[in-house]
């Protein structure tokens, strides 16, 4: 069984994102978004045991070599950044910086939806 902080993300995902998203997979503690661009997001909470943990994954590399991801795994790495453990990986794994996305798991998928859609209306502005 899908855990619920997923299914939510799920009927966001629907009412909100549709002109974004064309397909997506569930898995148990895991979603797979397929967006217009061929590109995909994978929304994480690894387990019950790592409570309140996420990611959220956009993954471009195979089209322009970049990715960005929103988490709070405590990486001792990004100790130096405000608000951490919260950081956003910002086109690479070492450019990291401060996150301006919600802390709680679908206020931050919200916010995160918003950076993907005026970050895919720059990408699709330059071609």
């Amino acid at each position: 069984m899908i855990p619920e902080v997923l299914s939510k993300i799920v009927d966001l995902n629907e009412k909100e994102y549709s002109d974004l998203v064309v397909s997506s997979k569930v898995y148990f503690y895991k979603v797979r978004l397929i967006l217009i661009d061929k590109s995909f997001i994978d929304i994480s909470i690894p387990s019950k045991s790592f409570k309140n943990r996420f990611n959220f994954h956009w993954e471009r590399r195979h089209l322009d070599n970049t990715f960005y991801r929103y988490d709070n795994f405590p990486n001792t790495k990004w100790k130096k950044i405000k608000g951490y453990p919260y950081h956003f990986h910002c086109g690479s794994q070492d450019k990291v910086a401060e996150s301006k996305f919600g802390k709680k798991i679908i206020k931050g998928f919200g916010d995160f939806m918003e950076f993907v859609r005026i970050r895919l209306n720059e990408i699709n502005k330059n071609k």
